[in-house]
């Protein structure tokens, strides 16, 4: 006898109408936060007028707090670059007991609250601190001074970099330093012509994550550098002296600190998301 097959109805895939209400209120259920983040920026950039904040750049305060700003965090970007760059390769390529705790500890200062790491860098290296005692023996004092603004921003952004370097170097073929090996190359030579260049886009990425985080530190820097205009005052110092003094100075500030913030992601996620190529 013939089998009658009776014809299954069939699934219902997403594209069908069960799935349009919830496609439909996703963005209604994402609409609160979106507008919380965007409401207080838009406010920020809507309340200065283009004119004022002109004329707020060339003001004394403003003009020193910048200075110093880009200044001390160009220092501490480079010497993060300079002492950062063998940890991270060290991390991507050795595999040693501490290697998690070392991992870690590269962590803690991002997460680790800003006053928390001033007070830490005072107890360091302050006139009574663990090393700042020998060091002022030696005529040296670090704290309150513009060295201390340096070290207050290596603490908290180094890691920043140190981490964006060790994911690129792990992400190398090791094929391809191998092969470099293979033809006579030493160790030096494969790193500058091998794993540089291909791992030079995160790295470049990583720095300047690193200059963005070094330029809006506070809590570290107030407490380990002080706040004194023209010597230790960068600009989120100045913003919080401005809140209580001059009002219009710290919004400049904090226009001028929104759109490098915007700038830097901007640089990170769509200028150095191309591959690099080994010439």
């Amino acid at each position: 006898m013939a089998q009658h097959i009776i014809p299954q109805p069939r699934a219902r895939t997403p594209t069908t109408r069960a799935g349009r209400p919830v496609r439909r209120q996703l963005p209604l259920a994402s609409l609160p936060l979106l507008l919380f983040l965007v409401v207080p920026l838009l406010a920020l950039v809507l309340r200065v007028a283009p004119a004022a904040l002109l004329a707020h750049l060339v003001d004394r305060t403003v003009a020193q707090a910048i200075g110093l700003s880009i200044s001390t965090t160009l220092t501490s970007t480079l010497l993060t670059l300079v002492t950062g760059t063998p940890v991270a390769y060290l991390l991507a390529r050795r595999r040693f007991r501490g290697h998690g705790a070392l991992d870690t500890l590269l962590d803690l200062p991002m997460v680790l609250p800003p006053a928390v790491a001033g007070i830490a860098l005072l107890i360091a290296f302050g006139r009574q601190g663990l090393l700042g005692r020998y060091l002022k023996d030696a005529g040296i004092e670090i704290a309150f001074t513009g060295v201390a603004v340096v070290l207050a921003q290596t603490f908290v952004a180094a890691p920043f970099y140190v981490k964006a370097a060790a994911t690129g170097f792990s992400g190398i073929e090791r094929e391809l330093e191998l092969a470099a090996a293979i033809d006579g190359a030493g160790p030096l030579r494969i790193f500058q012509a091998i794993t540089l260049p291909l791992a030079w886009p995160v790295l470049l990425g990583g720095l300047v994550m690193t200059w963005a985080r070094a330029l809006g530190e506070f809590g570290a820097t107030i407490i380990f550098a002080g706040n004194f205009p023209g010597r230790t005052q960068t600009m989120p110092l100045a913003i919080y002296i401005g809140f209580e003094l001059d009002f219009d100075v710290a919004l400049t500030l904090a226009v001028l600190l929104l759109a490098s913030s915007f700038a830097v992601l901007f640089v990170v996620k769509y200028m150095l998301g191309r591959p690099a190529r080994v010439a």
